[in-house]
């Protein structure tokens, strides 16, 4: 395990050297260059300049990345939001496959985030933590899909249960903080605003917590058959776990915050 640490921290060590290296040899060059300008010290410059963009990260790329997925993010629950409080079965429908078309893109963007990793050698922070932040941002995604599905699926009337549409309300609470945490992490130049909407995402998950553990109890306590039941029940996890997920992103934008801020 040691040996395993000193390479890996030797690795990261050498590259960085070799990053400072090229950034020295850069500005050399074209310092020189304004004394004498030739070929040679032309190519030199331009392969120096060329290495050190090779090696040195996209920033914006990631940070952009995360910011539309956490956008979608967003508009996706803003939909779950008017899906529970949708009577009609059809316009449900249609609100179920624009969530879906949503929850696509979110994929593609994880995707993408996932090549851009592999592609940089440096990376704005940790690449575990980008790894995990992307899989967060994404599960959200998935699960918030998935709640519409079952509503439909199951021919469930949201309308009728206000643990459902409550739970969609903190949801949304939950995303709103989210995403306005993942706004602040190109700059990490305001690290309170951050804390607050941790602080936002862990009060959003105790609420739809209390939410499960209410509506479950007024599930059990009511006359519904056996099948009705099971399906509130898988509907009442599925909402509550999306949270879960939202909090898990929050851990994440704070191990950041801690690690860089």
């Amino acid at each position: 395990m040691l040996t395993i640490c000193f390479l890996n921290f030797y690795k990261l060590t050498l590259l960085t050297w070799l990053v400072n290296v090229m950034f020295t040899l850069t500005i050399i060059m074209k310092k020189l260059l304004i004394k004498k300008t030739n070929t040679f010290g032309n190519k030199i410059t331009n392969m120096a300049s060329g290495i050190l963009k090779f090696f040195l990260p996209k920033d914006r790329v990631f940070y952009t990345l995360f910011e539309s997925a956490s956008a979608n993010l967003e508009t996706l629950a803003k939909k779950l939001v008017l899906l529970v409080n949708e009577g009609d079965f059809n316009k449900r429908a249609q609100l179920v496959k624009e969530m879906e078309d949503l929850e696509h893109q979110n994929d593609l963007l994880t995707h993408n985030i996932f090549v851009e990793l592999g592609k940089n050698f440096i990376t704005p922070f940790d690449r575990e933590d980008i790894h995990s932040l992307a899989s967060a941002l994404d599960d959200i995604a998935d699960y918030m899909y998935a709640c519409a599905k079952k509503i439909n699926f199951y021919k469930i009337d949201p309308t009728t249960d206000s643990g459902v549409q409550k739970s969609a309300d903190a949801i949304l609470i939950a995303v709103l903080a989210v995403n306005s945490a993942v706004v602040e992490l190109r700059n990490l130049k305001n690290t309170q605003k951050i804390v607050e909407c941790i602080i936002k995402i862990n009060s959003a998950e105790n609420s739809a917590d209390d939410l499960f553990d209410l509506s479950i109890e007024k599930l059990f306590d009511s006359d519904v058959d056996a099948k009705e039941l099971i399906k509130k029940r898988e509907l009442y996890q599925v909402l509550e776990t999306v949270t879960d997920k939202c909090e898990d992103a929050g851990n994440v934008i704070e191990s950041i915050v801690v690690k860089y801020a």
